[in-house]
């Protein structure tokens, strides 16, 4: 069964929506618009009824105006548009993320809930995360699947110590801490 099938009646969510190349982008518009798909092996077209929401952290009306992505699609997609502002905008969300995808990662590491000390919390909030909340998720599992103690310290976070003090990384280093 394909997500729309599955989804029929629900919410579908649609991740990097920007990324779709112009094949999908045609067949998306005719499950928007028309509440069809042609599931694969079928003889028929299946009618759905599903809601959609999309997310890209790409510029989409940019990308219409370039002709990369189609305009009938966009204003499709674009009926309640939210905009969520970088991470770097909003520091005060850091310490509310930490809390939250610290918890996940202790429960996917196996590990009991550790903290975060008071100089790593400075860090996380200094840095400009240019990969946004992902980043910040990703760098936190790191730290617990890496950290020895029960709290994690500047010295768990070396990649995002070196992003705000600027220092440039060589591959060695890179690796190692990867």
């Amino acid at each position: 069964v394909g997500k729309f099938a599955e989804a029929d009646g629900g919410t579908l969510f649609l991740d990097e929506v920007g990324d779709l190349p112009p094949s999908a982008q045609v067949k998306l518009l005719r499950a928007v618009q028309d509440g069809e798909i042609d599931p694969v092996g079928a003889r028929a077209t299946v009618k759905v009824d599903v809601r959609i929401v999309s997310a890209t952290h790409r510029d989409i009306l940019q990308m219409v105006k370039d002709g990369d992505f189609r305009e009938d699609l966009f204003y499709r997609l674009h009926v309640f548009p939210i905009h969520v502002p970088a991470l770097r905008t909003r520091r005060s969300d850091i310490p509310l993320l930490v809390a939250h995808f610290l918890a996940r990662a202790c429960e996917q590491a196996g590990r009991r809930n550790i903290g975060v000390s008071a100089e790593a919390m400075e860090l996380l909030a200094a840095c400009d995360w240019p990969g946004n909340i992902r980043q910040l998720e990703n760098a936190i599992l790191r730290a617990v699947v890496l950290a020895d103690g029960d709290l994690l310290t500047p010295a768990e976070f070396p990649q995002i110590r070196a992003l705000v003090e600027g220092i440039e990384l060589n591959y060695s280093q890179q690796l190692r801490w990867l």
